[in-house]
């Protein structure tokens, strides 16, 4: 597609200016008539030199998956394959998924030169997305024209859940400050599950973990060393109902849920358990349990573009599904938003899983409950407001006591804490030995 430049618009409203003045010296009527000619003649061969001349040759160097809401940079690369120096508008065609700033980009290019600029994208939504072209305008020679170019540049990029956080684990892990992330490791020296190794006696170890056949043949004090289970499996059982689309800031209560599992996940491997993942509510899936941290990527791969829908939980056949799939006995995490009218249907599903397995259920509450009572009462409509409130948490409060009395661990926290708050819950799991 071939766009007028400004300068053609000016050489028009040169000869605008130029007919006006014929208007009042009609004798300079042939003036005006060569100004027009060279005029036509000069946009006309500028028009075939620009159609004529090699097109810019363009590249896009982007990652191949982007975490959510974290930006990242993406690396274009113009080459000039023209024979005179080119000055070019370019403007990538992101995915509506993606936001990115700072578009067109003006390049200036010396003849066989290239160009390699950066933008940063904001990866709002995941799944798998497509950059499908590049758009590159040619300023002409004579600079009457802009050349507008797509360059059939596709890129495919697959955009995750947020995994910043396994990395910021890794590096807190070797460090040992997994405390400022909230995460408690308390230590109970030899009191695992597990036999690990034997040792020389420490003081503070107990008269029990004394190996006394290995004492008499050493002729000193031989403890044993315990560690927790390991060989395990954690079943993520994940709510994809309407619920799950409430979203308290950038991210919705379905990714901070997304986030949390992630970050569990390589927790748990670590610990040398398996992990696996259920989904229901709309989108059914199932990840059978697996050691490894391989299985990193394998649970990115099954949760990266799973999405939140419109339907109604149905906990009693998400409970009986998993009955079918997960024969050995596993911690369940059922991860949800519940509401009090949801009491009738969860209560038989969790009862049918606890048969089997040990069960965490694990809430959200929206933010704006919270916020709602920290604001200061100054009228009437504000005091009604504030009563409901309260009648609402006791109402959520009163149905996970009664979910709590069957002997269900529960969780109800805000969505931005539940990563710590899961991984302190089967931290402690582990050290007790329930399991």
């Amino acid at each position: 597609m071939m766009l007028p430049a400004r300068r053609a618009f000016q050489l028009l409203g040169v000869n605008a200016a130029l007919a006006l003045l014929v208007s009042v010296f009609p004798e300079r009527i042939v003036l005006w008539y060569v100004a027009v000619g060279a005029s036509l003649l000069a946009v006309f061969i500028d028009l075939l030199l620009v159609m004529t001349e090699p097109a810019p040759r363009g590249e896009r160097f982007v990652p191949h998956s982007l975490p959510l809401g974290v930006k990242r940079s993406v690396r274009l690369k113009i080459h000039n394959t023209s024979k005179r120096p080119l000055t070019l508008d370019v403007f990538d065609h992101f995915p509506l998924e993606v936001s990115a700033r700072g578009f067109p980009l003006r390049i200036g290019l010396a003849v066989g030169t290239f160009a390699e600029p950066l933008y940063e994208v904001t990866a709002n939504e995941r799944g798998k997305l497509l950059f499908p072209c590049l758009q590159i305008r040619v300023r002409s020679p004579l600079q009457f024209w802009w050349h507008d170019l797509k360059l059939p540049v596709v890129s495919e990029v697959k955009v995750y859940p947020n995994f910043a956080a396994v990395a910021q684990y890794a590096l807190m892990a070797t460090d040992h400050h997994l405390s400022h992330m909230g995460i408690m490791k308390k230590r109970r020296r030899g009191e695992g599950q597990d036999f690990h190794q034997l040792r020389e006696y420490r003081a503070g170890d107990s008269l029990r973990q004394i190996d006394w056949k290995a004492s008499s043949r050493m002729r000193r004090p031989i403890s044993r060393e315990y560690q927790d289970e390991r060989d395990q499996e954690i079943i993520f059982l994940l709510d994809c109902g309407h619920r799950m689309l409430a979203k308290d800031d950038s991210l919705s209560h379905f990714d901070h849920t997304l986030n949390a599992i992630l970050l569990l996940t390589y927790v748990a491997l670590r610990q040398g358990d398996a992990v696996g993942l259920g989904s229901f509510a709309g989108q059914s899936r199932w990840l059978p349990a697996h050691k490894g941290q391989h299985n990193v990527q394998h649970m990115l791969d099954a949760l990266y573009d799973l999405q939140p829908t419109t339907q109604a939980p149905d906990y009693a056949q998400a409970a009986t599904e998993l009955l079918v799939r997960q024969k050995k006995r596993a911690l369940v995490i059922l991860l949800t938003n519940l509401r009090d009218e949801d009491l009738d249907d969860l209560l038989p599903a969790v009862h049918i899983l606890r048969k089997r397995h040990l069960v965490l259920l694990a809430s959200m509450r929206e933010q704006a409950i919270d916020q709602a009572l920290d604001k200061p009462v100054d009228n009437q409509e504000d005091a009604l407001h504030k009563a409901a409130v309260q009648h609402y948490l006791a109402k959520r409060e009163a149905t996970l006591q009664r979910i709590r009395a069957t002997g269900i661990r529960c969780l109800d926290v805000a969505p931005a804490a539940l990563s710590v708050n899961l991984i302190n819950h089967y931290l402690d799991i582990k050290r007790s030995g329930i399991l």
